[in-house]
C-alpha cells in the first residue's frame, strides 16, 4: 500500500508540476547542448591534429585521461575559487568530460582511414586539405560520430550534478526533494532524467546507424 501511495504522489507530481519540471528539463537540454558544442569545437580538431602528430597522441590523451577520472564534485571544488558557481564552471566542466570520447574517436576515425585511399586522392592532384575535407573526415564520421554520442549521453547524465554548483536543470528537482524529504518529487525526477537520457540515447543511436548506413559503413561496429 504504501508503495502504491508513492507512485500516486509520483503521478501526481508530474501531471501538477509540469510547468516546473519542463522548465527544469529545458534547462539541462540547453547546458548539455552548449557544452556538447564546445566539446565537437574543441575535440574534433585536437583529434585530427594528434593523428598527424603521433608524438603528441599519447600525451594529449593522457592529459585528457586524467582529467575525465577527476569526480565531478572534486572538479566543482577546484573551479568554485576559480570562477565561482553558476553556468560557466557547469559548461567547463562538462566539456572537460566529454572531451576525452570525441578526441579519441576523432584520432582513431582519422588514423583508420585506408592509406591507399589517402594516396589515391593524393594521386589525383588533391591537396591536404582537400584530403581532410573530401575524404579523410568522410570516412572517419562514423567513427567521430560514435564519440559525439558518447559525450553527449554520459553528460546528460553528468549534468544533473551541476545544481551543486548553482546551474539550473534536471538536478534541482532531485536535490529539492531529497531536500524536503518529498518522496514523490525525488522519484519523480530521477525516472524523468532517467527516461529522457534513455530516450536521447536512442535517437543518438538511431542517427548513428544512419550516418554508418550513409557512409557505408554498417558492418564496422
Amino acid at each position: 500500500m504504501k508503495s502504491d501511495f508513492l507512485w500516486v504522489k509520483v503521478w501526481n507530481y508530474i501531471v501538477s508540476k509540469s510547468d516546473f519540471w519542463l522548465s527544469a528539463l529545458g534547462s539541462h537540454v540547453q547546458l548539455v547542448l552548449w557544452a556538447s558544442i564546445i566539446v565537437i569545437v574543441l575535440g574534433v580538431p585536437i583529434g585530427i591534429f594528434i593523428s598527424r602528430h603521433k608524438k603528441l597522441r599519447d600525451p594529449v590523451l593522457s592529459v585528457i585521461g586524467v582529467l575525465y577520472t577527476i569526480p565531478i564534485l572534486g572538479l566543482f571544488g577546484f573551479l568554485i575559487p576559480l570562477m565561482g558557481i553558476g553556468l560557466k564552471p557547469a559548461l567547463i566542466a562538462l566539456t572537460i568530460y566529454g572531451l576525452l570520447p570525441v578526441i579519441r574517436n576523432s584520432c582513431v576515425g582519422i588514423e583508420n582511414v585506408s592509406p591507399s585511399v589517402k594516396e589515391a586522392a593524393l594521386g589525383m592532384g588533391a591537396n591536404r586539405t582537400q584530403l581532410l575535407f573530401k575524404v579523410e573526415l568522410p570516412l572517419a564520421f562514423p567513427v567521430i560520430f560514435a564519440g559525439i554520442r558518447t559525450a553527449i549521453v554520459m553528460n546528460f547524465s553528468v549534468a544533473t550534478y551541476a545544481v551543486f554548483i548553482g546551474a539550473a536543470g534536471m538536478g534541482t528537482i532531485i536535490l529539492v526533494g531529497m531536500r524536503t524529504f518529498n518522496d514523490g518529487m525525488l522519484v519523480a525526477g530521477t525516472i524523468l532524467l532517467a527516461v529522457t537520457t534513455v530516450l536521447l540515447d536512442r535517437l543518438l543511436g538511431w542517427l548513428e546507424k544512419m550516418v554508418q548506413r550513409k557512409y557505408g559503413m554498417e558492418n564496422l561496429k
